[in-house]
């Protein structure tokens, strides 16, 4: 058996071991949450973000990857938000994080919330809400999301610049991180679709479009551009994941695996050693409302992640502080 294949099969066996001893636990989720006590809420979250995304589409994927890196972090508890204070350090301070935006969203949406229903709808909720808009907002797929999570009263620093996905991740690695909050590879493969829309910084990208150990697994024409890009701007030049539709919500992430064209290392990872997990991502190349199908499950799953149990939670007045009492 090759090394590759020996890494997906070790990879998949991870997967299963991991699943199987993970538990998200009751979370008590309901579409229907805030029917009675907030009944405008879902509008107020898809009138701000039609908005904002009308007056620049990029909001869409920062929104996303905002849901992303909280949910990833102790669960789907708006910890994210937080600013920075003496008794709470930020996660927006983590490495991962820094280039993380679209408070800004989140905070407006939150005001107006405040407006109409007064200390009812968690920033974790809207976080989650706005998530699911962005997508719609790009042409992507929508679905009916679980409401009544809480908010955190503390963040993780050391959590966030630790246990995120990494972009130079190999296979192994990025099952195991998915596993760890009951994902699956089919969760995985689906989820990472969501880099079908935005850009990334040239300091996550250049070592696969510098060559060495990847460099069997990308297009020259391919990678020379790139390489082109970060020499002339710097780590910091920004690219889209996808050149031809960068802002549609579509499957044109996984015709670019395909095409050896995934930007960075951890999005070719998911194709290239044959088995199961190539043969999905071809299935999604092909297939969009395939794609878009699992993309929501995924989604809807993702944002069920509960917090660790015992946390501190509320729902706070302001997303990026806690509340005073």
């Amino acid at each position: 058996m090759s090394p590759c294949r020996s890494s997906t099969w070790l990879a998949l066996l991870i997967l299963c071991v991991l699943v199987a001893s993970s538990a998200n636990g009751e979370h008590h989720l309901s579409a229907t949450y805030y029917d009675n006590t907030c009944p405008s809420a879902q509008h107020i979250v898809q009138t701000v973000m039609a908005s904002k995304v009308a007056a620049d589409q990029a909001i869409a994927p920062a929104v996303l990857r905002l849901f992303f890196h909280d949910c990833f972090i102790n669960g789907c508890d708006g910890s994210v938000l937080l600013d920075k204070t003496p008794s709470i350090d930020s996660e927006k301070d983590a490495e991962p994080n820094d280039s993380l935006r679209g408070f800004d969203v989140i905070d407006e949406i939150k005001t107006q919330l405040e407006h109409s229903c007064t200390a009812t709808v968690s920033c974790a909720d809207i976080l989650t809400l706005a998530s699911r808009d962005a997508v719609a907002l790009l042409g992507g797929p929508t679905w009916n999301v679980q409401l009544g999570r809480k908010d955190s009263r503390g963040a993780d620093k050391d959590a966030a610049e630790n246990d995120l996905p990494s972009p130079h991740a190999n296979l192994t690695d990025l099952i195991g991180r998915f596993a760890e909050h009951g994902l699956d590879a089919k969760d995985m493969v689906a989820l990472s679709g969501a880099h079908t829309v935005g850009t990334a910084r040239c300091l996550h990208y250049k070592d696969r479009v510098d060559g060495g150990e990847s460099g069997a697994d990308i297009d020259p024409a391919f990678a020379k551009i790139r390489r082109e890009m970060c020499q002339a701007g710097g780590d910091d030049v920004m690219a889209p994941f996808d050149e031809q539709t960068p802002m549609r919500f579509d499957n044109a992430y996984y015709k670019d695996l395909v095409a050896r064209r995934g930007l960075l290392t951890s999005d070719q990872e998911l194709y290239g050693c044959g088995g199961p997990l190539d043969h999905l991502v071809e299935m999604y190349s092909n297939d969009g409302e395939a794609f878009a199908r699992d993309f929501a499950r995924a989604m809807v799953k993702m944002g069920n992640i509960p917090p660790p149990p015992g946390m501190p939670m509320e729902v706070r007045l302001k997303c990026s502080m806690v509340n005073t009492y």
